[in-house]
């Protein structure tokens, strides 16, 4: 169905296929968001050690350094065909895990091998997902489209943590991750409905070339290289908190279980879906750069204010506001980034763009060794100042972002 003219609040889905990218999307989202959890919490219990814990979520996007090529390849061939490629690939990876649980020969090493693999995919899937986007809705229906496609994400969140605590608590780690093999398969299915606007180069002619094309395109752009800079900072000292490192605070500060757990992460993903939803009905799209980083810098005061809470009812309030500043800060930074990059450099420039998600292993990895050596609060402290103080340097250093 074609829907030149569609407006009103759910003008994207008026685009068949966005409404079956967005299902697609959802099902892969859900079974990600299980599979955090369900990892996160089994390796925990298993190894007693938040380093371990950090390594195996810095694991999970160990790809992002191959993101840029797959931003070549997304730009020179069927992006519908990457899309389903992967997610195929995830499934395969999720019914490893699912006949080792049943079979009851799963170890911890077997977690950690196959999170390396899956971590080459999950950067690029996320990065695809607003390319194609925006070869499917026209540009004035971007901010909608991209709102209502962060909520994939954000409800996931929700979902997974709900469905993959039930499930680990009530019928192991091989149920749970037959449920997650169903949603992935699901998503495959669903993903075969998507046609693209765009046609396509038939091949990658350049792929060399056409990456430093792409990296002179953005350096060519100031507010493109703020935003990049910026998308960095938070994945180092903002998106580890909720990423990765709930499963400390929950055990160790909070003092409860997986179910426990999952309240924490549905919590940040009520406040996160909250902000998708308020950004796909807006009206107003102005002044995106200053509202990225007016919302990253209330982010990284959140979490300054997170880390010294030892109240487990406050903590939930704090992390719903986390969550709100995250979708308020991430959507607009890339609506903004989309809108400012041709056509024909959009696969490029959010490939390269996912290069920033390399600073969550890191910051990850980072933040499990401080805390062991120097404890939650004071790591999560650390976080916050770092992530204010580099935010306003590079504000100050490129402040075209700040007129957009």
């Amino acid at each position: 169905m074609t829907a030149t003219q569609a407006t009103g609040l759910f003008s994207a889905f008026r685009y068949q296929s966005f409404r079956y990218q967005w299902s697609s999307d959802i099902l892969t989202s859900w079974a990600s968001e299980m599979e955090t959890l369900v990892l996160g919490w089994f390796v925990l219990q298993a190894t007693d050690s938040p380093l371990l814990l950090a390594v195996l979520g810095a694991l999970h996007f160990g790809g992002s350094l191959l993101s840029p090529f797959l931003g070549v390849i997304a730009d020179r061939i069927d992006r519908r065909s990457i899309l389903i490629f992967m997610r195929s690939t995830n499934a395969v990876l999720a019914a490893s895990i699912a006949i080792l649980g049943v079979t009851d020969s799963l170890q911890t090493w077997h977690l950690f091998a196959i999170a390396c693999v899956s971590g080459l995919i999950r950067p690029s899937d996320l990065g695809l997902r607003s390319v194609l986007v925006a070869d499917i809705v026209p540009q004035k229906e971007l901010g909608n489209a991209l709102g209502f496609s962060r909520t994939t994400m954000d409800s996931a969140r929700i979902a997974g943590a709900l469905l993959g605590a039930g499930m680990l608590s009530a019928l192991g780690i091989g149920a749970a991750y037959g449920a997650i093999v169903g949603l992935y398969a699901s998503a495959v299915i669903v993903a075969f409905g998507i046609t693209l606007r765009r046609t396509t180069p038939p091949s990658i002619t350049r792929p060399v070339e056409d990456l430093k094309s792409g990296i002179s395109y953005i350096r060519q752009n100031e507010t493109l290289v703020a935003t990049m800079l910026l998308a960095f900072l938070a994945n180092l000292t903002a998106y580890p908190i909720s990423h990765g490192l709930l499963p400390v605070v929950a055990r160790d500060i909070y003092l409860m279980d997986a179910t426990g757990l999952a309240r924490l992460v549905v919590a940040f993903s009520i406040g996160a879906l909250f902000g998708s939803i308020s950004i796909a009905i807006s009206k107003r799209k102005k002044r995106l750069g200053r509202t990225t980083v007016v919302w990253l810098l209330t982010w990284h005061t959140l979490i300054l204010i997170f880390g010294q809470i030892e109240s487990a009812g406050v903590g939930l309030l704090v992390l719903c506001a986390i969550g709100a500043a995250h979708s308020f800060g991430i959507i607009t930074m890339s609506i903004l980034q989309l809108t400012l990059t041709d056509s024909r450099f959009q696969g490029r420039v959010q490939g390269i763009r996912m290069l920033a998600i390399y600073g969550l292993p890191l910051g990850l990895v980072l933040a499990g060794a401080l805390i062991e050596r120097f404890g939650i609060q004071a790591t999560f402290t650390l976080y916050g100042l770092v992530g204010i103080g580099f935010s306003l340097a590079i504000v100050l250093r490129w402040p075209a972002v700040l007129t957009q």
